[in-house]
């Protein structure tokens, strides 16, 4: 059995999605200002990143089924990285909106397809292993974002040019995905873990799904996928606006908003490395409910504090949105001879709130101004905790 050494692949190839992520993320200000954006106009230039992902998540499923992860992984970085090279010459150039924008998709696309089949790996390899590991994987994302992060801060400060930085971004991915998917689970060894639906001593052939039956249709996934969808929000809500709402709501500098947007995907990472023994202990609907009701605290602090209290906020933001996500993706792939396609699902249905988020938040900025534009994460926090019932354990009691 190669789960082990699948382990530090997914890991690796986890971190390196964070940085990919990031490394935009970190230089949005930047961008912001290069192009002299009002903040409904930036909402319509992030929406062309969440768009691309939306448009492979789909299809990412069955691609990863066709090809294999480690395959469909590997088409995810060559499509991102060739947004990240369209979106840093954009950015050096000055070149009209809808190549940046193009940019912008071509990353999503990439990622789409990436993210999905990075978490179908993960869940065989969890699967593999027996035990809670998702959310160290989803650790190991935020660990790459925070990194990516600090980076990109200390460049945005020393004035380095976002070509620059996304060129050496795109190095970093090419040669540290070829090297991680090689180890990857094998094809064979993978559908070795799928519970048997032809044996008829199988103890899972009580519980057979017919073949034919979409996710789709299946009313658990879609739960699972609203659920999801609000804990995207959440955490990419902060990853989107949150430097430039502490910028424009507090008048900090592009570098100290980044600093903001560092200390929540730390808590973030945190939470999730905490998180595997919080779950084992007391089950994945606790936890997330008590989560849910910090991260909406913490945005309240952000929105409402001052410049100190936005900066616990944040704390509190990251720490609370750990673990929505990764917990979405376990509880879809419950099932391993149905996960690729429910994690699919799932994913699309989860990554809506990276389309509806950039233009709602930008259109709300335009009324209210970004920082109290980010009064929504609240209402989605409370959505999930009505939802919460759906991501059960099968083997734990209501």
């Amino acid at each position: 059995m190669r789960a082990p050494g699948a382990r530090t692949a997914v890991f690796v190839v986890f971190t390196l999605a964070g940085i990919g992520f990031s490394a935009i993320a970190s230089r949005v200000p930047d961008i912001r200002d290069v192009y002299d954006l009002s903040p409904g106009a930036l909402g319509v230039i992030l929406l062309a990143l969440s768009l691309g992902a939306v448009v492979g998540l789909p299809a990412a499923g069955r691609i990863a089924s066709a090809v294999g992860q480690g395959n469909a992984v590997r088409l995810g970085i060559a499509v991102a990285a060739t947004g990240l090279v369209t979106t840093a010459v954009a950015v050096a150039v000055v070149a009209p909106q809808i190549v940046l924008m193009t940019g912008l998709f071509l990353s999503g696309l990439g990622i789409g397809v990436w993210d999905v089949a990075m978490n179908i790996e993960g869940a065989a390899v969890e699967h593999a292993l027996g035990t809670p590991i998702m959310p160290h994987f989803h650790a190991a994302f935020s660990g790459g974002t925070v990194v990516s992060a600090l980076i990109g801060a200390l460049l945005s400060h020393l004035r380095v040019p976002v070509v620059t930085h996304l060129l050496g971004v795109v190095l970093v991915l090419a040669l540290g995905g070829l090297w991680a998917t090689r180890s990857f689970l094998p094809r064979a060894v993978a559908e070795d873990l799928t519970p048997s639906t032809d044996d008829e001593g199988s103890a899972e052939a009580g519980r057979r799904i017919p073949p034919a039956q979409s996710p789709w249709t299946e009313p658990r996934t879609l739960l699972i996928g609203l659920l999801v969808l609000c804990a995207a929000f959440t955490e990419g809500t902060a990853n989107d606006w949150l430097a430039v709402a502490l910028v424009d709501g507090y008048g900090l500098s592009n570098a100290a908003g980044v600093v903001g947007l560092a200390v929540f995907l730390t808590f973030m990472t945190a939470g999730r490395i905490l998180g595997t023994r919080w779950l084992v202990r007391y089950g994945r609907v606790p936890v997330l409910r008590v989560l849910f009701v910090i991260a909406a605290a913490g945005a309240g602090l952000v929105i409402f504090g001052t410049p100190t209290l936005a900066f616990v906020g944040a704390a509190l933001w990251g720490l609370g949105a750990s673990l929505g996500f990764p917990v979405g993706m376990s509880a879809a792939a419950d099932e391993q001879d149905r996960a690729p396609m429910r994690i699919s699902v799932v994913a699309t249905i989860g990554y809506l709130a990276f389309i509806a988020g950039p233009p709602l938040l930008g259109f709300l900025g335009e009324h209210l101004g970004v920082l109290r534009s980010l009064t929504v994460v609240g209402a989605l926090a409370l959505l999930a905790l009505l939802v919460l019932p759906a991501a059960r354990e099968p083997d734990r009691a209501p």
